[in-house]
């Protein structure tokens, strides 16, 4: 018999118990090792994330700008509007509600804390910065959308895109853990983790009200167009919400999604075009966990933040997370770059996040893809064929 496999929430939280329960005991020579470890692997993540952004954003974005038709472009717009209004809802949420859950005792024995050093450092600088990645992905993914006779190009990038998502799977994901791992470990050893991971709790909390909001707000929307209960529409849609809890992926609930989707009234051929298309640029629910979490974390930090940093965030977010692959943690591997050069997130910090959006993971792909069904409802509003 196979061993039963050990899925990827599963070894953050174990890699988690283990660094807090070993971080107690532990010698120092164990924290440093693992220290050096970390900074080896956080070097090599700052040198793959450019080249995660121009193999993930160039292709996703010349594959859907070399589509046709007034309902592409309404589906990714309408898509977009609702992966930015995603994450205002939970930067407002979380800037009126969050001051009052992290205390500044918490923050002051954050700063206190003295930590261990690694044994030996090694430096691996990135071929760019993140910015000029972005920039250069823009412009290669709407270059090669308009050589629609050209193939050669975009071929290349498709076939990079594959090695990035092989470099994710193969060497990032499954090295994640234990990375986490010497993160908390740490965090244990210099007295940080308790106050950190009270914060969590209720961060995970308040996340999970947000998206419940956001998808009741959508549906409401949805709902006005297509003149129906938004509260049945949402309802009918609860099988794809509890696939999607269960598979952690977009494209595996897409049956599920079409098919409650049908069952809502949206047309055979808008279901068909918009769910998929969805599947992949519709990202509400992992934006607005991305923002809470990051909003939360430059607070405990004491990182200046204000409205206008966050919105412009937000906005390239939006666009971001178009190339999240379809793998867990995905989109936080894809934010990863702005996060670092529009927020100022360091290594630490990047961990925190991953390990905070992983635990909550399958709970915005449930979002992302039961507001797929509300966008549906919209474009078929539309575009739809009236019987």
């Amino acid at each position: 018999m196979k061993a039963p496999k050990i899925g990827l929430l599963s070894k953050i939280l174990i890699a988690i118990a283990l660094g807090i329960g070993l971080g107690l005991i532990a010698p120092e020579w164990i924290v440093r090792l693992f220290l050096t470890f970390n900074g080896i692997f956080s070097q090599f993540l700052g040198f793959a994330i450019p080249l995660i952004i121009v193999g993930l954003v160039t292709p996703a974005i010349s594959d859907i700008g070399s589509g046709a038709g007034k309902m592409l472009l309404v589906t990714v717009l309408i898509a977009y509007g609702s992966t930015v209004f995603a994450g205002l809802c939970s930067y407002l949420t979380g800037s009126a509600v969050f001051p009052s859950m992290i205390s500044p005792e918490s923050l002051a024995s954050i700063e206190a804390a003295a930590e261990p050093q690694p044994f030996f450092t090694v430096t691996i600088p990135p071929l760019m910065n993140v910015m000029t990645a972005l920039v250069l992905a823009f412009m290669l993914g709407l270059g090669l959308a308009a050589l629609n006779e050209r193939k050669t190009l975009k071929d290349a990038f498709h076939d990079f895109e594959q090695v990035v998502i092989k470099t994710i799977r193969t060497a990032i994901i499954p090295l994640l853990p234990l990375y986490i791992f010497g993160i908390f470990l740490n965090m244990t050893y210099v007295g940080q983790v308790f106050a950190i991971l009270t914060v969590f709790i209720k961060i995970i909390g308040i996340i999970f009200i947000i998206h419940i909001g956001i998808l009741i707000i959508q549906f409401a929307i949805a709902g006005g167009f297509a003149h129906k209960n938004p509260f049945k529409l949402l309802w009918t849609m609860m099988p794809a919400y509890f696939t999607a809890l269960g598979t952690q992926s977009s494209a595996a609930t897409i049956p599920v999604t079409l098919e409650q989707s049908r069952k809502n009234g949206v047309s055979e051929d808008v279901a068909g075009f918009v769910i998929p298309l969805c599947s992949t640029i519709h990202m509400s629910g992992s934006t607005l966990k991305i923002v809470a979490c990051a909003l939360a974390l430059m607070m405990m930090q004491g990182m200046p933040y204000d409205f206008w940093m966050f919105f412009g965030f937000i906005c390239m977010l939006g666009i971001t997370m178009v190339a999240a692959p379809g793998v867990p943690g995905g989109a936080i591997m894809a934010a990863l770059g702005l996060l670092q050069s529009m927020l100022g997130f360091d290594q630490e910090a990047q961990a925190l996040m991953i390990a905070l959006y992983i635990a909550m993971d399958s709970f915005g792909t449930a979002c992302n893809v039961t507001g797929d069904g509300a966008i549906a409802l919209i474009i078929d509003r539309f575009f739809g064929k009236k019987n």
